[in-house]
């Protein structure tokens, strides 16, 4: 038998998995403060929900396969055609804006590599029938709070934002037809990926167009600032309002006290096809990794799936990228699953009073081991220091005669004498933390 697992997916061991456990605990944390409600969907989907939608660069990457039943399916490898799925099945019901977050596990057939792997769990967070800047304010905001609530700030990570309809007026300003407009978007999300000249030659020969113009379309992605953005609109653009809600959107996210993180850079396009408004990434400031999050306003999806006509903006974020950062930061985080108590026998007579004092500290929901063999003293107390616990337990048959416990903190290895029922009240136990709160 094969001892490796497949390439691209993870075994997390338990220093891993609590790493990962604690981003999603702070997903969750910054999604309920925003006042989004969790939703869930089947990894398992029909194969059409992405092929009509998603994009050739997602459908390249799909695992897909034939089910018993006959039916051509994929695991999802991105969660927005569900949620829209979902959305257009109960859209009557739900009360507008919808504001659904969900961390589901994804999977996608590509190229192992740094920050990227053939699965991950990823944030998504969308605001489903509100059409203004605001909402695509306020979810920009909540994944510069994910940043804030692991440390990170400005000095560490940018948002960089443009808007498809603004890249849309530049792009036909600069000659290109309607029909156009895609193949050359598809060429400005590669930009800093693939080098400049050879994203010309493809690009004119896949709109028949000449080197210098392919030139200048390239050049829209250069566009950086508000101010640039207003000017380029005003050279020869149809629409020179086009950026409005852009300005609106940075105005809000400065309002908010975020504007530190925020650039406006239009070589941010978003390769999925279905976004149709402002889009976003979010990046380490140094820019040596891929991206932590993206997303965008996606207007048309849920009428093209469901035929339900709803506005809507969503992200998503994924766990890779972002444990890389926070393990690779000057302080690295360091997140570990302490115990709160290992409780010690004396001898082999107090193990079965150790047993149900084990039981009734968890009932109160601390974290609690004991040895499962007959073990000296020592032994019991190295393997409690081996599984961090903040305290160790002693019990003997002094103890259970005076119905005493002996407390350690193990940090210190202070002791103390404690009743055994302090020990069973919930406050003895928040006493401990105020009194050791690094403990």
């Amino acid at each position: 038998m094969d001892s490796q697992g497949l390439p691209g997916f993870r075994d997390l061991y338990p220093d891993e998995a609590a790493l990962r456990s604690y981003i999603l605990s702070v997903w969750r944390d910054v999604a309920e403060r925003y006042g989004f409600e969790e939703y869930d969907g089947p990894p398992l989907e029909p194969l059409d929900l992405y092929t009509k939608k998603s994009g050739d660069e997602i459908v390249g990457q799909l695992y897909t396969f034939e089910d018993r039943g006959g039916r051509a399916v994929a695991l999802r490898p991105e969660m927005t055609p569900t949620l829209a799925r979902m959305v257009a099945a109960r859209a009557q019901g739900l009360k507008k804006p919808i504001r659904w977050y969900s961390m589901p596990q994804l999977f996608r057939y590509e190229r192992p590599q740094r920050g990227r792997l053939r699965e991950h769990y990823q944030l998504n967070m969308d605001v489903i029938g509100e059409a203004g800047p605001l909402a695509d304010a306020e979810l920009i905001a909540a994944a510069l709070d994910v940043m804030r609530a692991f440390g990170l700030g400005p000095r560490d990570v940018r948002v960089k934002i443009s808007d498809r309809r603004v890249l849309r007026v530049l792009l036909i300003a600069r000659g290109l037809e309607a029909t156009q407009v895609d193949v050359a978007l598809q060429h400005i999300d590669k930009s800093g990926r693939a080098p400049r000249d050879v994203l010309r030659d493809k690009l004119a020969d896949a709109l028949s167009i000449s080197r210098d113009m392919a030139d200048r379309v390239l050049a829209v992605g250069d566009v950086k600032g508000l101010d640039a953005m207003d000017a380029a609109l005003t050279k020869g653009a149809k629409d020179a309002n086009a950026g409005t809600d852009l300005h609106k959107c940075v105005a809000a996210l400065t309002a908010m006290g975020l504007g530190e993180f925020v650039e406006v850079d239009f070589s941010i396009v978003r390769g999925l096809a279905y976004y149709t408004g402002i889009v976003f990434e979010l990046f380490d400031a140094g820019g040596s990794l891929r991206a932590i999050c993206g997303g965008g306003r996606y207007d048309g999806l849920l009428e093209a799936l469901g035929s339900v006509n709803l506005p809507a903006v969503g992200f998503g974020m994924g766990d890779v990228v972002l444990a890389e950062i926070l393990q690779t930061r000057a302080e690295p985080l360091v997140v570990r699953s302490r115990l709160d108590a290992f409780l010690v026998s004396v001898s082999s007579d107090d193990a079965p009073y150790v047993w149900g004092l084990a039981h009734r500290l968890r009932d109160l929901g601390l974290s609690v081991e004991f040895s499962l063999r007959t073990q000296p003293v020592a032994k019991q107390l190295k393997l409690a220091a081996a599984r961090e616990a903040k305290h160790a337990l002693i019990v003997g048959p002094d103890e259970r005669q005076a119905e005493e416990v002996v407390v350690r903190h193990l940090a210190t290895g202070e002791e103390s004498r404690v009743g055994a029922d302090e020990v069973l009240e919930p406050s003895f136990w928040t006493k401990q933390a105020e009194a050791s709160p690094l403990l």
